[in-house]
């Protein structure tokens, strides 16, 4: 049974609707060399606009958020620590800043664990899903997609009230 890309219009949702569901789908990249990689998705965050003090869109639009505010289906990938590059895709409607954090694949935990395997890097920062030759893209292989919530890690910056809720969605 061939795999099921996921189109724009998946991503043309609200964060908290396209973050829990990208659980148990695949996220693909294709090599220069042909290779194709792929890992199954275990973690995901939603970052939901400026009024949310985790999301980069917090403190307004600048150069490094303006991808939050384009179309969905792009990834918004930036470095963390000048280290680990992490990767996020666009959601919701354009000029509505948000996003989903990619946090844990299967055999890659963690953001830059799974970038690295991936050899993904901020060179992919802005690149559109809907491109049929990009060389990033989801797949659904039928998984069930069952999940369990958490509050979201690593966001000691955010208001308690945002670091308390629970948009982080893990596999089951």
């Amino acid at each position: 049974m061939p795999y099921r890309v996921l189109s724009a219009e998946f991503f043309a949702r609200d964060c908290l609707q396209a973050a829990p569901e990208l659980t148990g789908k695949y996220l693909c990249r294709r090599l220069p060399d042909g290779t194709v990689l792929s890992l199954q998705i275990l973690e995901t965050e939603a970052y939901r606009g400026e009024e949310d003090t985790a999301c980069h869109a917090h403190r307004g639009r600048t150069r490094r958020t303006e991808v939050l505010y384009g179309p969905p289906g792009v990834l918004y990938v930036y470095l963390c620590y000048g280290i680990h590059s992490l990767l996020n895709v666009i959601t919701g409607k354009e000029e509505e800043p948000q996003g989903v954090l990619i946090r844990s694949c299967r055999g890659a935990e963690g953001p830059g664990k799974l970038t690295k395997a991936l050899r993904i890097d901020s060179s992919l920062n802005r690149l559109s899903l809907s491109d049929p030759s990009a060389p990033v893209w989801f797949e659904d292989r039928g998984v069930p997609g069952a999940f369990t919530t958490a509050p979201r890690v690593g966001i000691g910056y955010a208001s308690e009230a945002d670091r308390l809720l629970p948009w982080r969605f893990i596999l089951k």
